[in-house]
């Protein structure tokens, strides 16, 4: 069977467009950034989305998505009870000087909602560990399961070498990847995702206030976090390192809701905090300066015809299941178009409302938007005779769309 594609220019007329707006676009210094609206599944900007780069504390994201799934699955308990060990300890702990820690006291017994706590409030390094050991046993195996999960999720160009994003045992992630993990989150543990805007946790009688530095900077932000990999100081100038071309520097995964519209952005290469909040700001904010909700299709509404072999019919509607709802830029659709995807022809009997295809928004950096298609109609199985002459039809002429 021949993969039938249907090109459809996308026309969407804009009533009250502001011409002066039609080349207004987000603009960025970024090396790497995404920005992504998961309620209609669009793509709102991409810039070099799949570029890899070292997450650093960012990993602290993916350890905390771990332990949510091993929550959801029974592996754990939010009252069970984990050890400290002497290794998370002086690792990750204060004896170790290496950046945050919750002041986990060595060989002590702390409940694993406690310890998330830890880990996404005091960006704990010790509570990482001691999550990573309470599951997997050492940070090497639970590392593997960090990793199995971000393939899972679809995360393509993720690996992760420990809970904490410590250099030793180096991470590798991209913008789009990030994306991707904060939907996931969203969307299959929406209960637990606020722990990552709680102000402050107090554990073995410190005090610390939320250390995500993106927090109370960023109108509306709730998430996730931030991280700043060890060479960005010596390579600042470039965005890169040299030698391995990983992309280094400070990076930045953030999720707003606001005027009931939710957008996730990514980003990654920065030289300075500073920088990092900057252009995170400006990716975000871009999604309500240069984007509009626009419905290409509503409910049941026929997207294309469809080619039928064997049926009584030659062709059958292909109807979308829902409204497709896409984010648009408000001055110019011009650089878009729709096409419809299937794997054609469609073979007879058919019923209504089975899967047909999807149909597509595509942008001029690739695929931002895609939907499934249904077939619209019942379609009988046509006569011995009818069948007949579509199979002569497909042997001299093949099937055009």
């Amino acid at each position: 069977m021949l993969s039938v594609i249907f090109a459809i220019l996308l026309a969407i007329p804009l009533a009250n467009a502001d011409k002066a707006r039609a080349a207004e676009t987000i603009v960025t210094k970024a090396p790497s950034a995404f920005l992504y609206e998961p309620a209609s599944g669009t793509i709102l900007f991409a810039k070099d989305p799949d570029r890899v780069f070292a997450p650093a504390a960012l990993a602290k994201v993916m350890t905390a998505a771990t332990v949510f799934a091993a929550l959801k699955d029974g592996e754990l308990r939010p009252e069970q009870t984990c050890k400290v060990s002497e290794h998370a300890w002086r690792t990750g702990g204060a004896p170790s000087g290496r950046g945050a820690t919750m002041f986990a006291a060595i060989k002590s017994e702390i409940a694993v909602e406690d310890l998330l706590n830890g880990l996404l409030v005091h960006n704990g390094n010790d509570a990482a560990i001691v999550l990573a050991e309470c599951l997997d046993g050492s940070e090497v195996a639970f590392a593997d399961r960090m990793t199995a999960l971000a393939a899972k999720i679809g995360m393509k160009n993720s690996r992760f070498g420990n809970p904490t994003g410590y250099p030793e045992i180096p991470g590798r992630t991209t913008v789009r990847d990030q994306a991707l993990l904060a939907e996931y989150i969203l969307e299959t543990h929406g209960d637990l995702y606020p722990m990552f805007a709680i102000p402050e946790f107090t554990w073995n009688k410190i005090f610390q206030r939320n250390k995500n530095p993106l927090l109370g900077e960023i109108r509306n932000l709730d998430g996730l976090g931030g991280g700043n990999d060890i060479l960005a100081a010596t390579q600042a100038d470039t965005g890169a390192d040299t030698q391995t071309g990983i992309l280094t520097g400070y990076s930045g995964l953030g999720s707003v809701d606001r005027d009931g519209r939710r957008v996730i952005a990514a980003v990654a290469g920065l030289t300075s905090d500073k920088h990092r909040l900057q252009t995170l700001k400006e990716v975000i904010e871009g999604a309500w300066d240069y984007f509009t909700l626009k419905t290409l299709f509503t409910a049941g509404e026929t997207v294309a015809t469809g080619r039928v072999f064997g049926g009584d019919q030659g062709s059958v509607p292909l109807i979308s299941k829902a409204d497709v709802d896409v984010l648009l830029p408000r001055g110019t659709t011009l650089d878009y178009r729709i096409r419809v995807v299937y794997q054609g022809p469609l073979n007879a009997p058919l019923q209504k409302g089975a899967r047909a295809g999807e149909v597509r928004v595509i942008g001029k950096d690739g695929i931002v938007y895609r939907a499934p298609l249904m077939v619209g109609a019942d379609i009988a199985e046509g006569t011995l005779f009818g069948r007949a002459v579509d199979g002569l039809q497909e042997l001299l002429f093949g099937w055009i769309g």
